[in-house]
């Protein structure tokens, strides 16, 4: 009996380390002005986002999740943050990236998700 409890223990252990740091979502191409990203339910949607170089790239961030952990978006490796207000959308400017991979989450890193820019 200790062998199966132990055995899906383990299992469990697996499968929420997979969910919230191995996971990766399979990025959207996007090719307008403004990137929208909704903040729901835990997750950011969508959550890999693929975009082209440009001098200037705007998310826009609707935040329908009142957990305080969705209160801020931080990107790590740029030094940008901002906070997010409730049932309203905030755009945010990145400025003059570089082809690469910049992730965003929360202060907690329970929300993730990554911006990719290609030349």
């Amino acid at each position: 009996m200790g062998i199966v409890v132990n055995s899906i223990g383990i299992i469990l252990i697996v499968l929420i380390i997979w969910w919230f740091w191995l996971k990766k979502a399979k990025a959207e191409k996007v090719a307008t002005d403004v990137i929208k990203i909704m903040v729901k339910d835990g997750v950011y949607t969508p959550s890999r986002i693929e975009v082209a170089q440009k001098d200037k790239i705007t998310l826009e961030f609707y935040r329908e999740d009142k957990s305080a952990c969705s209160e801020y978006v931080i990107f790590e490796g740029i030094d940008k943050q901002a906070r997010l207000p409730i049932d309203q959308p905030f755009q945010l400017e990145l400025e003059n990236l570089l082809p690469g991979k910049y992730p965003f989450a929360c202060q907690m890193k329970m929300y993730q998700g990554e911006l990719v820019v290609v030349a």
